[in-house]
């Protein structure tokens, strides 16, 4: 079938032609937005889920209808977990906003003091910005304490009420949110707190791994009735279907009931490897309907090119024994898995490991979603580790030097 019109598009964050089986989330977020435009509280919305679920397809996707609504947006992503990437990216995100905000020349006196917030808050924590002239005196006491859980409430309540003064509103939306340091993600539940306390126009959306929830609660005790944490997980199999089924239609085509069956199967319903198999089927199928046989013959190449562009780039950061322990989790199946029974699979114990599991849930390779259990945060890790790792090595720890 011609690769010209393949409606299925594999990537990191790129939109699917059929955004099926997310329509509760993205209507109980839009509700969210509607009443902070109408000056009513809204809840916090942290999603959370596994890689390959569509976390960021919905963060942009609701970035895009909170921009159609007449809201600011402030959006990026933490890159990783060194800490330091919170500050510089809200000043330059806010920046943008408050330059936005100045062209509509509407702000007044509430501008010139966001502006002012803004200056303090990029001078005391030593980001480079220029600014741009409103006529705003740094205002002592706004935003210049040095102390982030202070001046980042400081700095988003005056901007949020500039937005207000427009009939707009501020939603801030920060992808792999599981990122932020213990002191990032205490400062940004501080300033959600105060929001909803003091009524301003703000609304925050995050996305991250499942270990956000605990991660938020143990930065703010009241973090669990801050924020709501929807799961994104896989799709329903009706709605798996869909994704696959109308895109397809839409160009002339269509899929067996039988291949359904097997990309299904496949794939076990996650939004990345669907769109990895309806492309690569697409490609394989000599005619519509797309057939079983298509599926099966695919499938080589499927794996291989999620092996190579997919798990491969996150097992190549890990080092030998993480690697380890990560196959030893595989042997064991899916998961999640006791911590307990990993260590038994490489012969050591749980206490000799624990370093190695903590890295792993720092780095995002793994979360703990119940005490004592460890998981996969990429689905189907399981077959590629076995794939790269056909044997499961003991545990062996590093001898100390002299030793």
């Amino acid at each position: 079938m011609d690769p010209r019109t393949n409606p299925f598009s594999p990537g990191a964050g790129v939109r699917p032609a059929q955004l099926a089986g997310r329509e509760g989330l993205i209507e109980t977020c839009e509700i969210a937005m509607d009443r902070v435009l109408g000056g009513l509280h809204a809840t916090d919305i942290i999603m959370t889920g596994l890689r390959g679920v569509g976390k960021t397809v919905l963060l942009n996707h609701l970035a895009t209808l909170a921009k159609a609504h007449g809201i600011e947006v402030v959006k990026f992503e933490v890159p990783d977990a060194r800490g330091g990437h919170l500050i510089p990216a809200m000043v330059i995100a806010l920046g943008a906003v408050l330059k936005r905000l100045d062209r509509l020349k509407r702000a007044g006196a509430g501008l010139r003091l966001a502006a002012a917030a803004l200056q303090n808050f990029a001078a005391v924590f030593r980001v480079k910005y220029e600014g741009f002239s409103l006529g705003a005196e740094p205002a002592r006491g706004a935003a210049d304490s040095g102390d982030l859980e202070t001046d980042l409430p400081e700095l988003l309540m005056p901007v949020a009420r500039a937005a207000g003064h427009r009939q707009s509103a501020i939603v801030l939306m920060i992808d792999e949110v599981q990122y932020l340091t213990r002191e990032e993600l205490s400062a940004l539940a501080r300033a959600c707190h105060e929001a909803a306390q003091q009524g301003v126009p703000f609304l925050f959306i995050g996305a991250g791994l499942p270990q956000i929830a605990a991660l938020t609660g143990e930065a703010k005790s009241y973090a669990e009735r801050l924020f709501l944490y929807p799961e994104i997980g896989a799709l329903a199999p009706d709605a798996a279907c869909q994704a696959l089924r109308a895109p397809a239609r839409a160009q002339g085509a269509d899929f067996t009931d039988e291949a359904l069956e097997r990309i299904l199967a496949e794939t076990e319903c996650y939004p990345y490897f669907l769109q990895t198999w309806g492309k690569f089927a697409w490609d394989t199928a000599e005619r519509s309907p797309i057939t079983a046989d298509d599926i099966a013959a695919a499938g080589p190449a499927i794996i291989a090119h999620l092996d190579q562009n997919f798990f491969r780039v996150r097992f190549d950061r890990c080092t030998g024994l993480e690697q380890q322990y990560l196959r030893a989790m595989s042997e064991l199946g899916p998961g999640p898995h006791r911590t307990g029974d990993i260590a038994a699979a490489l012969a050591t114990t749980s206490q000799r490991l624990a370093p190695v599991r903590r890295s792993l849930i720092s780095s995002g390779m793994i979360h703990a979603p119940r005490y004592g259990e460890t998981g996969f945060t990429v689905p189907l890790f399981d077959g590629f580790m076995k794939r790269m790792l056909p044997a499961l090595e003991p545990y062996k720890p590093k001898r100390r030097s002299g030793k």
